[in-house]
């Protein structure tokens, strides 16, 4: 993928931006990748949500020159992001961009998501989308194309990874993810997009290449990646039949970050 040289409007957008990461043990990695987001997103901040963590993950985020919140206990990724989101409304950011802490989401791609957020509601950094040699294989690719094919039928639009945490939000997700984001295990990937599409946002996808690991232990292995897709399937049938919540109106005014810190 080709780094933006940002226009005007795109460095005003990531200035209004908060890149947010949700961390659980990432001493390891968090440091270095906090650096690259504040060094590769110009005028973003950046926000680690440091999940429980045990280790000295907090700390290596703050001295690197990310805010910190502090969870007294692990939530998991979703619980994390709705702190996130909840941050990002009461100071008035417009985007939240979502960066793994552990390296393996490119930071060089953030403004990427951030422009095209411009046109749609939520972004989803997409790993079989063209870009780098990402590639999924036996039963988790097939429950990953099964979401994908389900997914777009019902975003109208064609979608190759919705189980990608690298997405970016706009001003309409941002505050109802704020107010309704998924907490609950499998949550934060295609309930979370299944909510949003039902309330009436827009999505699209563009490529990206993903990294290896910068550092700590990955939480799934090829049998629990499996395993997570299988149940991401049965949270796609149960948020499907859940109610659903209003998103504002496309007119609607959004605080700016001078009015929210008042």
């Amino acid at each position: 993928m080709t780094t933006l040289t940002p226009s005007p409007e795109l460095a005003a957008a990531l200035g209004a931006t908060l890149v947010v990461m949700p961390a659980y043990n990432e001493e390891q990695a968090v440091s270095a990748v906090v650096a690259e987001v504040l060094a590769a997103v110009p005028g973003a901040s950046c926000l680690v949500v440091s999940d429980g963590s045990t280790d000295a993950t907090a700390e290596r985020a703050t001295d690197a020159g990310a805010i910190v919140l502090q969870l007294p206990f692990n939530l998991g990724v979703g619980g994390a992001m709705r702190a996130g989101f909840r941050y990002a409304v009461e100071h008035g950011f417009r985007y939240v961009v979502q960066v793994d802490a552990d390296g393996q989401h490119n930071p060089r791609d953030v403004p990427t998501l951030v422009d095209a957020l411009s046109e749609v509601d939520i972004v989803i950094g997409a790993r079989f989308a063209g870009e780098g040699e990402y590639k999924a294989s036996g039963p988790r690719a097939w429950a990953m194309k099964l979401l994908a094919f389900t997914m777009s039928r019902i975003a109208r639009t064609r979608l190759t990874d919705t189980t990608s945490g690298f997405r970016g939000a706009g001003p309409r997700a941002v505050e109802l993810f704020a107010a309704h984001y998924p907490s609950e295990y499998l949550g934060d990937t295609v309930e979370s997009l299944v909510l949003a599409l039902r309330a009436g946002a827009t999505v699209r996808q563009v490529p990206v290449a993903m990294r290896e690991r910068a550092g700590g232990v990955p939480s799934q292995n090829a049998f629990r990646s499996t395993v997570y897709l299988m149940r991401a399937l049965v949270a796609l049938v149960i948020s499907l039949t859940a109610r659903p919540y209003p998103l504002a109106s496309k007119d609607a005014p959004v605080p700016s970050r001078t009015e929210a810190t008042r």
